[in-house]
């Protein structure tokens, strides 16, 4: 028998991950990821998450057998989103949304949607949103494109490539788009040295010092970092929000360092923004959170 993978009680009340993964469950849905379960020294049915294979098709065997999808491929080199952690966002904005009553027709912006395509999947399975997702990288849009036409979403996610990278807003949206709220999950590094040392500390959580260093989630250079790193890429995000605001009821962005958040409040106060939230999320052993505003 099967035993689940345990995961993060933390986890938005709505997220159906909070008790854990039903392996057995996962493999018959996507028998791909057998090869990769084994008995850890528990007892306890498990895989190897240090190994990049075998996380991608957790997580595909995720999004096959609680999000209806049936197809989701892209290059072993692009970023694996975790599932559990970026469907909690998806639920905490939906909460946002609600208290601020705006309901019905929600259309959302996904910025830097990546070749995943995730929140698109993950906000029309679960919420049934319309969504516009761009991103900087045009092979990364054209992987996002064939997950979108063979899982027969053409109606309700359309993608836009954003051609100058020190963007955000600009380029892609016109004076006529509306958007109940935009989500982004920012480059978190300064370089591919930051991102390295990263992925190294995290081996080391895992107990696999001395092993070859590869990221268990992959990444390429668009995916995981930005001249300035999470820093800039905020605050070019929070001046362009400013620029464009007519266009989106709420603005929202994960924020992994806390130490941000201080000056985020200075800058979007200067801006003019109405109101600001911060929403805490528990991710596993790491605690992120969700910054929104407003300047309705």
């Amino acid at each position: 028998m099967y035993l689940k993978i345990k995961t993060n009680s933390n986890f938005h009340p709505k997220n159906k991950h909070r008790a854990g993964y039903d392996v057995e469950a996962l493999c018959e849905v996507y028998p791909s990821l057998l090869p990769f379960v084994f008995k850890n020294k528990y007892e306890t049915k498990t895989i190897d998450f240090a190994n990049p294979k075998a996380v991608k098709d957790l997580n595909t065997a995720l999004l096959f057998k609680h999000y209806n999808i049936k197809f989701w491929e892209f290059p072993d080199t692009n970023l694996c989103p975790p599932i559990p952690g970026r469907v909690d966002y998806i639920h905490h904005v939906s909460d946002l949304l609600n208290t601020s009553k705006i309901t019905g027709n929600i259309h959302v912006l996904d910025i830097g949607t990546g070749a995943s395509c995730i929140y698109p999947l993950l906000g029309q399975a679960e919420y049934n949103w319309n969504f516009v997702a761009t991103d900087i990288d045009k092979n990364s849009l054209e992987c996002a494109l064939n997950i979108i036409n063979k899982n027969g979403l053409n109606d309700v996610i359309e993608l836009r490539h954003q051609k100058e990278t020190s963007q955000i807003f600009k380029g892609v949206l016109s004076e006529n788009d509306r958007f109940s709220v935009s989500i982004c999950n920012p480059p978190f590094y300064k370089s591919e040295t930051e991102a390295f040392e990263a992925t190294t500390r995290k081996l080391k959580g895992l107990s696999r010092v001395g092993d070859k260093v590869v990221r268990n989630f992959s990444g390429t250079q668009n995916e995981l970092w930005y001249t300035g790193g999470e820093k800039a890429f905020i605050h070019n995000y929070l001046y362009e929000s400013s620029l464009f605001k007519e266009q989106c009821v709420w603005f929202t962005t994960l924020v992994s360092k806390k130490d941000l958040l201080k000056g985020m409040y200075a800058s979007l106060k200067k801006l003019g923004a109405t109101d600001i939230k911060t929403i805490n999320m528990g991710q596993g052993n790491k605690i992120s959170r969700i910054v929104a505003w407003t300047f309705k």
